[in-house]
């Protein structure tokens, strides 16, 4: 607990676990009658369904024309709220427009909390996987972050019904209930990435991971800062030395229930768990964003929600998970610039700016995720304000060293609208990392921060196929938009999940 703030004793960091497994989501072929509001699904042709009580040209003529997103409010005579809903053209029609839609749906509806989705228009389209992006959109779009509030300002959703034909029923279920396990994963990396630093020191982030672990059939191995001391962990012992709180990294393991580890391929996760930054003796200026340095440790949330939910989803690959955990405040014993510290494994590192603190923690994780020959490295980090001037809060960065492994990130980004673009790994940037008096030093020149960052991970990752997530943008979002609300995003989430469950090695 942090000396300087008062703490609830009864304060809990992940109320969405248990917030988000009680809205009750069933599939039927009715729309129930304690339903406060209806969505109903409108494309750009055609027209819509009988349960709007609308016609195409009375949508024309209040400016409604099903673009996807648009929402249209209709009150009924009983009682019951109708909105008609945007999906634009229904051939071109994916998950991503499904989720906005029903996100769009959601927050139309906000003082509602019992929802029902029409499903039986979408003939046209995968009722798994209109389901699962319904519920996605519906239980995104509504979450909020209030435990520290006296009174809520949100309702909250208390169930979801989605109406859907015979034929589409049992698909539909099955991706009712996927979406449901997808949306709480990412609920709970935005309550770990929103609570205040105070409340969440590494300490209590071990504490909560391994309750999580339990519950959720993972090992779960913490270690001290004694125990890092004893491995050699110079980045994360290094870059805790100006802060009264320990140290600790998580490592997280999943082992498929189908298939021994030898059988499954094998997946390591290794993230940056900042759990407040300020820059250490590099201070950050004095700006608005020290206050959301609480989300630096948005990639531990990540792999913590993405491994929470394996069991469930059956995923097949085995797979390990290093959270490094640590803040990184400026004090008389704070890592100065100019110091070398040694990182596991034996590597030396000249600290040129300690504001470039998690490629250090991290380098000592990837140094152990290689130890142990894994199939391929996933990394994930709120790394580098260069990527987010490249690519915009709308997207990460994705490097690596495996071109098909990369690809794989792709792929699953693509799959969850948590979208990622490509950097090159240009190598000649790598003599910007030399040092006068290490093995390299923690920066690079004044341009191409992201690629040089990511050639430092490298580093660590040795042989091992390597991808890495900069998702430095992506973590923040400063107004709500679609299924994603103001504050911490929950990024890396859904994407890692989807990764792990299509893994292959090679």
């Amino acid at each position: 607990m942090s000396r300087a703030v008062i703490v609830r004793s009864d304060f809990n960091p992940i109320p969405s676990v248990t917030r988000g497994r009680a809205v009750d989501v069933a599939v039927s072929d009715a729309v129930p009658v304690e339903a406060g509001a209806v969505g109903v699904p409108v494309g750009t042709g055609g027209e819509p369904s009988e349960v709007l009580g609308l016609s195409r040209a009375a949508l024309a003529a209040v400016g409604f024309a099903g673009k996807t997103g648009q929402t249209l409010t209709i009150p009924a005579a009983d009682g019951r709220l109708r909105v008609a809903v945007g999906i634009g053209d229904v051939k071109a029609l994916r998950a991503a427009g499904i989720r906005d839609a029903a996100a769009a749906f959601a927050r139309a509806a906000a003082s509602y909390p019992r929802l029902a989705l029409l499903l039986g228009d979408l003939a046209d389209v995968d009722p798994a996987m209109a389901a699962q992006a319904s519920v996605e959109g519906i239980l995104l779009a509504r979450y909020s972050y209030d435990p520290l509030k006296r009174e809520p300002d949100d309702v909250p959703v208390e169930s979801i019904a989605l109406a859907a034909t015979s034929a589409q029923r049992a698909a539909a279920t099955a991706g009712a209930t996927r979406g449901q396990t997808l949306a709480g994963a990412t609920m709970l990396a935005r309550d770990l990435a929103n609570t205040p630093p105070a409340h969440l020191t590494a300490v209590r982030m071990a504490e909560v991971a391994a309750e999580l672990a339990a519950q959720s059939g993972l090992e779960a191995e913490v270690f001290d800062r004694d125990a890092l001391v004893r491995l050699g962990c110079g980045g994360l012992i290094g870059v805790n030395g100006g802060s009264a709180e320990e140290p600790r990294m998580i490592r997280l393991r999943y082992h498929p229930a189908t298939a021994g580890d030898r059988a499954a391929p094998r997946l390591a996760l290794v993230a940056k768990g900042i759990m407040y930054d300020s820059g250490g003796l590099s201070l950050k200026p004095a700006d608005a964003v020290h206050a959301t340095m609480k989300n630096d440790m948005s990639g531990a949330a990540a792999v913590l929600a993405a491994m929470s939910v394996l069991r469930e989803l059956g995923c097949p690959a085995a797979v390990t998970g290093y959270l490094m955990c640590t803040d990184n405040l400026p004090s008389g014993t704070a890592l100065r610039l100019g110091d070398v510290i040694t990182i596991h494994g034996g590597t030396t590192v000249e600290v040129l700016n300690t504001d470039a603190e998690g490629r250090l923690v991290m380098a000592d994780a990837l140094v152990m995720a290689a130890e142990e020959r894994p199939d391929a490295i996933v990394d994930i980090a709120t790394l580098t304000g260069a990527c987010l001037r490249a690519l915009g809060a709308s997207m990460a960065g994705v490097l690596g060293s495996s071109q098909p492994l990369v690809d794989q990130v792709l792929t699953a980004a693509a799959a969850t609208d948590e979208l990622a673009w490509q950097l090159p790994l240009h190598r000649k940037y790598r003599a910007e990392l030399d040092s006068d008096v290490a093995d390299l030093t923690n920066m690079g020149g004044v341009n191409a921060g992201a690629i040089t960052a990511a050639l430092f991970l490298a580093e660590f990752a040795g042989d091992v196929p390597w991808a890495h997530i900069d998702m430095a943008g992506t973590a923040q979002v400063d107004a709500p938009r679609s299924w994603l609300t103001k504050g911490c995003s929950g990024f890396g989430a859904r994407l890692l999940t989807e990764v792990a469950l299509n893994f292959t090695a090679g």
